[in-house]
């Protein structure tokens, strides 16, 4: 064989192996590139074009969101022993049902834990909860109670479920693109934004979206999905993981999966044709120029100094803070509120305190609270711009830690520590020593007039018997910012079973 012979047969070999292991790589990719992430491949393996609507239980664990007893600590957990979803996608409609019980937690004194059983609705714009009426015993007839401020989030939970956060990319335009763990989709519905993540087996593992929240901002929820099994025909994860405001808030074992479930979820006449709910501020004077300030399930106390107020607690929202602001502008138009004491760091006491920023008062708060606020407050909050957001003034902190008084010279104002207490590790009292009221939370709600105790005593309440002695508090009000009603110290006794002279 002459060179140039043996050169062309060695080409030609090598051509030969060439073409054999492209042929052999072309086979083993073959596969990956067929089943390659992407929308339409996502909702063809997980069969979202032919569900209308979807039903899964289980159990796991529920956290209590914004009710951290540090600001340090996790959301509390419930364990959670049953957990039924039913989501009408075509609505859109969502009803959740929810057995759970606090765990116990041996370092932190709580109330016994009881078995709870939220039943919780959205359909369209409305949200509403089917529980007893407010004030009656727990074992009675179900009634509607309008929930209007959760439309937003419920609504957000049935497009982030796998099936319905694809149905919602095709419904609106989603944009993909390449990611390191698959293909990320994103879309906006209504004034939402979502971004999920489809793996080369065309699953979704990860659906992420904000939600508005007063005391957070633009606050992010993040599912992450993984251990997808047939269930009756489609493929659902066995494992659901939610995470709200960088903690968990819902862990989920996933039991059961029933597709086409029925799902004909009606909303109550009652709460279609209710008129927007309007926040109101009623005013009981307790004292001459000590006011409480009563409406709905939050309550305020303002007391007057000589060239301003003193208020206690800002609870819930920018929409409470500023019919407060109206009410208190309504009983002295002339002294602005210098001071809001920040009873603790829960939501629900801590979402109206930013309207009061923007008022231009100083915040009293904790000081294990302050950090909180600061980080919480710099957030965006593009989904529904507060006051504070539009004027972008600095917050004023004076911060304390067991004990601060707040005096025009005349009448002082003392902020107390509520110590060893379970509920939260800066909660605070307010005590007016010339008045001999104490302001509280969450430690001691009376009950209505003539109703009849608590079957079981609150281990709050009595700490806060606790601290009165310990701090020798002369005590004749307690205006409870929970509850029907100011009421005495002999109440108090009663709730927790000590004998007073009145009660002889």
């Amino acid at each position: 064989m002459t060179i140039s012979n043996s050169v062309q047969s060695h080409a030609l070999s090598n051509k030969h192996n060439l073409s054999a292991t492209a042929l052999a790589i072309a086979l083993v990719f073959a596969p990956f590139v067929a089943h390659s992430a992407d929308l339409a491949g996502a909702v063809e393996a997980l069969g979202a074009s032919k569900l209308s609507s979807i039903q899964f239980s289980g159990a796991g664990h529920w956290f209590q969101f914004g009710q951290a007893p540090n600001p340090k600590l996790a959301w509390p957990q419930f364990d959670v022993s049953s957990y039924v979803a039913t989501i009408n996608y075509a609505t859109p409609a969502e009803r959740v049902q929810i057995t759970r019980k606090q765990t116990v937690e041996p370092k932190r004194l709580r109330p016994a834990p009881t078995e709870q059983k939220p039943d919780q609705y959205v359909s369209g714009n409305w949200a509403w909860n089917m529980a007893p009426a407010p004030g009656a015993k727990p074992d009675s007839t179900p009634v509607s109670q309008n929930q209007a401020a959760a439309v937003e989030e419920r609504t957000t939970e049935i497009w982030s479920t796998p099936q319905g956060f694809l149905k919602a990319a095709e419904a609106n335009n989603a944009q993909s693109k390449s990611s390191k763990d698959g293909v990320e989709v994103s879309f906006t519905a209504g004034k939402n934004r979502y971004v999920g993540t489809i793996n080369a087996k065309n699953q979704v593992t990860k659906v992420r979206t904000w939600i508005d929240n007063p005391v957070l901002g633009d606050t992010l929820i993040e599912y992450a999905y993984k251990d997808y099994k047939d269930f009756n025909g489609v493929w659902f994860p066995a494992s659901i993981l939610r995470k709200q405001g960088g903690h968990p808030v819902f862990a989920l074992a996933v039991k059961s999966v029933t597709p086409n479930a029925e799902a004909n979820i009606s909303v109550p006449t009652e709460i279609s044709s209710a008129a927007a709910p309007v926040v109101t501020v009623t005013s009981e004077e307790l004292a001459p120029g000590v006011f409480y300030l009563k409406g709905g399930t939050h309550h305020s106390v303002a007391i007057e100094q000589k060239d301003h107020f003193i208020l206690v607690d800002a609870p819930l929202n920018e929409a409470r803070s500023e019919a407060l602001i109206a009410k208190v502008k309504e009983i002295n138009p002339n002294k602005p509120i210098r001071y809001v004491v920040n009873t603790h760091e829960h939501f629900d006491h801590s979402g109206g305190l930013r309207t009061f920023v923007d008022e231009g008062a100083t915040i009293v708060t904790h000081q294990i609270n302050v950090p909180l606020f600061k980080k919480a407050w710099a957030a965006p909050r593009t989904i529904n711009p507060d006051r504070l957001a539009l004027s972008k003034k600095a917050p004023k902190f004076k911060a304390f830690s067991d004990k601060l008084v707040l005096t025009d010279g005349e009448r002082p104002v003392e902020i107390h520590l509520i110590a060893g207490t379970g509920h939260d590790d800066g909660i605070a009292l307010a005590y007016l020593p010339k008045e001999k009221i104490l302001v509280e939370v969450d430690v001691f709600t009376p009950t209505a007039a003539n109703a009849p105790l608590p079957s079981t005593v609150s281990p709050y309440a009595v700490n806060l018997n606790d601290n009165i002695k310990r701090l020798k508090l002369d005590v004749k009000q307690i205006a409870a910012l929970h509850g029907p009603r100011v009421t005495t110290l002999d109440d108090l006794h009663a709730a927790i079973g000590i004998k007073t002279s009145a009660s002889n």
